[in-house]
């Protein structure tokens, strides 16, 4: 099996060559690129399995680059960075990176985060190989959903792109719907990984999918909160036709 080939995106060169070492140690084939310039050249020359972005590039902001990866390439992203502020992390995670680690870290902490980025990458690739190509579209409340896809059709019956971060969320709704689902089980199904106590980022989140599922945001019924548990998605889904 070929060596998975990661880009490690981060201006400073003792951070590049710090991951490039810990990641060719366990048999990955890595290229550096210091700026949106240089991960445009390296994409040009060849595709990447991951990339590792670093948010604070100096005089680049790594979110432009991200929302430019996630737009032109179907890549995983892992942010390595040295930002701590949780609305970069809302904001990065919206933006469909697949993980998120603040610096300084611990070469096997990213290691390890690195081969679940590229498990679950993976299983969505040989999940989307298996499945059908008619696989229906979901019903809700006028809406039309193809998850395969990763399509929204709302009731005017215009697309609306959803990011990762949409399509992860409404997946566990759409999995377990009229079921409960506290902040802490909604971040599992969609990130696998624990998060603070007071973290807000999965609140952000249904916020950003009701601007795009319900009919009055500001009073949504598809989408509720269940008061000291958490959302629920109010109705069942079935499928139909577009």
């Amino acid at each position: 099996m070929a060596a998975k080939n990661i880009l490690i995106v981060d201006d400073d060169a003792k951070i590049r060559t710090l991951l490039r070492r810990c990641l060719e140690g366990d048999g990955y084939r890595v290229v550096e690129a210091h700026n949106a310039q240089s991960v445009r050249a390296a994409f040009a020359a060849e595709d990447f399995d991951l990339v590792t972005l670093d948010l604070n590039l100096g005089a680049e902001d790594g979110l432009d680059i991200a929302r430019e990866l996630h737009r032109d390439h179907d890549v995983p992203i892992f942010m390595v960075t040295g930002k701590d502020d949780v609305i970069d992390r809302v904001v990065g995670l919206e933006l469909g990176a697949d993980d998120y680690l603040t610096k300084p870290f611990h070469v096997r902490e990213v290691l390890a985060r690195v081969k679940s980025v590229l498990r679950r990458s993976g299983k969505r690739d040989r999940d989307e190989e298996a499945q059908p190509q008619d696989d229906p579209w979901l019903a809700l409340d006028g809406l039309k959903v193809k998850l395969d896809r990763m399509l929204l059709v709302d009731r005017d019956g215009h697309e609306c792109d959803l990011t990762t971060a949409d399509f992860k969320l409404l997946t566990a709704f759409l999995n377990h719907a009229k079921k409960p689902l506290s902040r802490d089980r909604l971040m599992d199904l969609i990130d696998g990984q624990d998060w603070a106590p007071l973290d807000r980022t999965i609140d952000n989140q249904v916020a950003r999918l009701r601007k795009k599922v319900e009919r009055d945001p500001t009073r949504p019924s598809l989408i509720k909160t269940v008061r000291g548990v958490g959302y629920v998605l109010t109705e069942t889904p079935v499928a139909t036709t577009l």
